[in-house]
């Protein structure tokens, strides 16, 4: 691998875990010409390619990455780790492989970011929700926000039940 620090292709693997169910490799790896070290992930390639259709129509391949940096746009400074953050996108991209052979619409991709992030940290799925819901008035968040509230409510009901 090539280092992101000095970008020497000389380097040594330290540790090697399975994650995802055995689905991901996580390799921690040192370089040995700056001796930074990093985290690298290995997964299978999908041999059937998975096509999004945007909003306008038009057609680009599916890329994990893409889901990924709208995850951590969302999140920001938020405490949430990047393993849970990597999760996510795996169980979303499980997901529309698993329920889509060829071409899948960018908004049921952002629909199940959503539904993970809104259990995720409430205020990554607030700012997620700006994007995908496209609001445009303060009051259309206001709105999210008391549904959001009310939901909470409703678990929190159901909990003292038990």
């Amino acid at each position: 691998m090539i280092c992101p620090y000095c970008n020497a292709n000389d380097d040594k693997v330290i540790d090697s875990r399975s994650s995802d169910g055995g689905k991901v490799i996580r390799r921690r790896r040192q370089c040995l010409s700056c001796k930074h070290r990093f985290t690298t992930y290995e997964r299978v390639e999908r041999s059937t390619r998975l096509t999004v259709i945007k909003r306008d129509g038009s057609r680009v391949p599916f890329s994990r990455e893409n889901i990924l940096s709208g995850v951590m746009a969302a999140c920001g400074k938020r405490p949430i780790s990047q393993d849970a953050k990597e999760l996510l996108v795996d169980n979303v991209e499980e997901t529309l492989f698993a329920r889509f052979d060829r071409e899948v619409q960018s908004q049921i991709i952002g629909a199940l970011v959503i539904t993970k992030l809104r259990d995720l940290d409430e205020i990554s799925y607030i700012r997620f929700a700006c994007e995908h819901y496209r609001f445009e008035t303060i009051n259309d968040v206001k709105e999210k926000i008391e549904e959001l509230i009310s939901r909470v409510r409703d678990v929190k009901d159901q909990q003292a039940l038990f």
